[in-house]
C-alpha cells in the first residue's frame, strides 16, 4: 500500500541532505546541476574562461613580465571556473559543509595531523636550512612561484581524485531493513524509513548503489574535507617557517645564500623583525608550505592508520546519507513498490 508524503516532510528531508553537503541527492537540485553540466554550456563557460584568462595574462605579462602573466592568466581561468562551480554546480554547499565539519572536529583532526607533522617538519626543516633551496625558491618571482604553488595543488587534487573513490567501494552496497532504520534515526526520514523497512522485510535488501552526479557528490565531499585539512596544515607550516626564519636565520647568511640580495619587507611586521623578515624568507616559506601540502596529501591516503581514523568517520556519515537516500527516493515516489523505484538512481528491490 502506497504511503503519501507530506510536502513538508520531503522539504525537510531535502534540507537535511543539503545541510550534510549532499545537494546532488536532492532530485530537483540534481536536475538543475545536470543542466549546468550540459556539453554546450560547459564548452561556452570554458571558452569564456580561457578568453578572460588569456586577456588577463597578456595584460599582466606586458606590465609585470611573462612569468607573472602566466600565473595571472591561470589564476583568472581558475577563478572563472570556480565561480561557475560555486553558483551553478552548488559547490559552495559542499565546501561550506566540509569547512564547518573540519572546525567542529578539530579535536579529531589535530591528533591525526600530528602523526604526519613531526616527520614532515624534520624533513622540511632540513630543506629550509639548505642553501640550494634558498637559491631556487628565493629566485622565483611572484608569477613563477604562484604557478609552482598551483602545480603542487593540481598534483594533490589529481592524486586524491584517483584514490578517494576507493574509499567509497562499500558505501553503496545493499541496505537491510534494520540498517535503513538505524541510519535514519534523528533525521526527517525516520518515519519513512520505518514504513519502508516493513516492506524490505518481505522483499529483501534494497540496492543502494549511487551513480552519476550522486557518486560525484560523495567523492567531492571526501575531496573537499581532505583539502581543507591539507590547507590548514600548509598554513601552519608556512607560519612555522616565517617565525623560525625570523628567529634563527641571520640576514648575512640569507644574503650569502641568495647571491648577495636581500629585500626586507616594509610595514608593521617589518619594523618589528627588521631585515630578518624578507621577501626571500616569504618565498621560501610559501614554496615549502606548498610542498608540505602535497606531501601530506600523499601521506593521508597511503597511511593505513590515518585512513582508518579519519575516513572511517566521514565514510560512516556518507553510508548514513546513502541509506537515507533510499527512504527519500521511496518517499518522493509516493511509497510505490520497491521494484518501481529503479532508473538512474539505482534504487530497486531484489524482488517483489
Amino acid at each position: 500500500m502506497a504511503r503519501a508524503a507530506a510536502p513538508d516532510e520531503i522539504t525537510a528531508a531535502e534540507r537535511w541532505f543539503v545541510d550534510h553537503g549532499l545537494p546532488y541527492f536532492v532530485d530537483d537540485l540534481r536536475e538543475e546541476v545536470a543542466r549546468g553540466l550540459s556539453r554546450p554550456r560547459l564548452v561556452a563557460v570554458f571558452a569564456a574562461a580561457v578568453l578572460v584568462g588569456l586577456v588577463a595574462g597578456v595584460l599582466t605579462g606586458a606590465w609585470l613580465g611573462a612569468a607573472t602573466g602566466v600565473g595571472a592568466g591561470l589564476t583568472v581561468l581558475g577563478v572563472v571556473l570556480a565561480a561557475y562551480a560555486v553558483t551553478t554546480l552548488r559547490a559552495w554547499i559542499i565546501v561550506g559543509w566540509a569547512v564547518r565539519r573540519t572546525f567542529r572536529s578539530l579535536g579529531l583532526v589535530l591528533p591525526l595531523v600530528t602523526r604526519a607533522l613531526p616527520l614532515l617538519l624534520l624533513f622540511i626543516t632540513f630543506l629550509f636550512i639548505n642553501a640550494e633551496v634558498w637559491q631556487v625558491a628565493a629566485s622565483l618571482d611572484g608569477g613563477v612561484l604562484w604557478v609552482t604553488v598551483l602545480l603542487f595543488a593540481a598534483l594533490a587534487v589529481g592524486f586524491l581524485l584517483t584514490r578517494l573513490p576507493e574509499e567509497l567501494d562499500d558505501v553503496d552496497e545493499e541496505v537491510e531493513a534494520q540498517q535503513l532504520v538505524d541510519a535514519c534515526v534523528g533525521t526527517p526520514l525516520e518515519d519513512a524509513a520505518r514504513h519502508l523497512a516493513a516492506r524490505v522485510d518481505r522483499v529483501g535488501a534494497v540496492d543502494a548503489e549511487v551513480r552519476g552526479l550522486q557518486k560525484a557528490n560523495l567523492v567531492l565531499v571526501l575531496l573537499v574535507a581532505q583539502a581543507v585539512q591539507v590547507l590548514l596544515l600548509a598554513l601552519a607550516v608556512f607560519a612555522f617557517f616565517i617565525v623560525f626564519g625570523v628567529v634563527a636565520m641571520e640576514p648575512s647568511v640569507v644574503s650569502t645564500w641568495t647571491g648577495g640580495t636581500l629585500h626586507p619587507i616594509d610595514g608593521p611586521l617589518g619594523e618589528v623583525a627588521g631585515e630578518r623578515l624578507s621577501l626571500e624568507l616569504l618565498r621560501v616559506s610559501v614554496f615549502l608550505a606548498a610542498f608540505s601540502g602535497l606531501y601530506f596529501t600523499v601521506y593521508a591516503v597511503t597511511d593505513e592508520l590515518y585512513r582508518r581514523q579519519f575516513f572511517s568517520v566521514v565514510i560512516h556519515e556518507l553510508e548514513r546519507a546513502v541509506s537515507a537516500r533510499v527512504a527519500y527516493r521511496w518517499l518522493r515516489h509516493g511509497g510505490q513498490d520497491l521494484g518501481d523505484l529503479g532508473g538512474d538512481d539505482g534504487v530497486v528491490g531484489n524482488g517483489s
